[in-house]
């Protein structure tokens, strides 16, 4: 194996160092030498875009709003996904991460973010949550409450009672939330619950093994090969309990 590269680097809010890679032909983000994501597993983040756009291909005008650029998976699925009149809203904290993927050199996610159907908004996605009011048909959460290093406390906050009730009022009627998870999580499906969401954990594979080890393609396979392992999304859906609570 290939040494790695690091490409460019960032101290971030709370110090951490955030760093782009490259190793055999693959990217990675990492945070104090660890690797946060890579193109190598990208699937399962696509699979959260793919996952909760899914009910708005034939929404006109739909609105979605991802949690964190990364290296562009889960944007990328979602723009694979909705119709050409949607707009999706990326908030990313650190704008060097945005630039990162706007460099033609990297084979990232240039393409995607000049998509018109694109915003990128830079800050806390927390605190956009919270000045929202029914704004959303989905909100795609990838800040995993298991990567303590990449949250901030807006984004920890969304995972207790008092953020899934922003996430409830920034939601259009029947709208949903998709977290992304490294593994299961009862007490989040249990909060959803309580909160009015009709709520599902849904395994998917680290990565899809019909890749070959390739980078991702720009349109995510709809015919999957899993393989390497899984993460869960867990998906919440607003009923007639949270209509009821607004």
């Amino acid at each position: 194996m290939k040494k790695a590269t690091v490409l460019e680097q960032v101290t971030t809010p709370d110090g951490s160092v955030q760093a782009l890679v490259e190793r055999d032909g693959h990217y990675m983000i990492w945070v104090n030498g660890r690797e946060l994501m890579s193109t190598r597993h990208a699937f399962s983040e696509e699979q959260l875009g793919i996952v909760g756009c899914q009910p708005l291909q034939s929404r006109k005008r739909a609105s979605v709003l991802i949690g964190g650029l990364g290296l562009g998976f889960t944007l990328r699925a979602a723009l694979s996904t909705v119709r050409s009149d949607a707009k999706v809203v990326v908030a990313e904290l650190m704008p060097e991460v945005v630039t990162w993927n706007r460099n033609p050199a990297y084979p990232l996610a240039s393409a995607a973010l000049a998509d018109p159907r694109v915003e990128v908004a830079l800050g806390d996605v927390a605190a956009l949550i919270a000045r929202s009011t029914a704004r959303f048909d989905a909100i795609l959460l990838d800040a995993d409450n298991e990567t303590t290093a990449m949250n901030t406390a807006g984004n920890t906050a969304l995972y207790q009672s008092a953020g899934l009730a922003r996430i409830t009022r920034a939601l259009k009627p029947q709208g949903t939330v998709v977290y992304w998870s490294v593994g299961d999580d009862p007490a989040l499906v249990k909060r959803l619950m309580s909160a009015g969401f009709t709520v599902e954990s849904r395994r998917v594979p680290k990565y899809d093994a019909g890749q070959g080890g390739k980078r991702p393609s720009p349109n995510p396979s709809p015919n999957p090969r899993p393989s390497g392992g899984h993460h869960v999304l867990i998906i919440g859906t607003l009923g007639a309990k949270a209509e009821a609570g607004r």
